[in-house]
């Protein structure tokens, strides 16, 4: 749940979100030894996108999208990150189920 819009239906209330992060690393390390210091702990990035949904107000989800993306382009590991930010069931007079973005960002 986030805000997200810039009609005042979506400013004044949360609304539901999906959203898709693909993460782009060299993951040989982590292949090898086993160990979570070597790859991405995604606990981590769900934490982070989290926040970001939790004390953020967006009007384009473009913007929310590429806040994402920074947020799981961890250094020295992620080279790059494909983001979707979808809005579920957006208010429009349409029949819906969600508006969204892709988009992609390189370290």
């Amino acid at each position: 749940m986030a805000y997200c819009g810039i009609l005042p239906e979506e400013v004044e209330r949360r609304q539901p979100f999906e959203i898709d992060v693909d993460v782009e690393c060299d993951l040989r390390a982590a292949g090898q030894s086993d160990d979570l210091n070597n790859t991405i702990d995604y606990g981590g990035l769900v934490a982070a996108i989290e926040a970001l949904a939790v004390n953020n107000r967006y009007g384009l989800l473009e913007r929310f999208a590429s806040d994402v993306a920074a947020a799981v382009l961890v250094p020295d590991l992620a080279t790059a990150a494909t983001v979707s930010v979808r809005k579920l069931r957006p208010p429009v007079p349409q029949d819906l189920a969600s508006s969204g973005v892709t988009i992609r960002r390189t370290a």
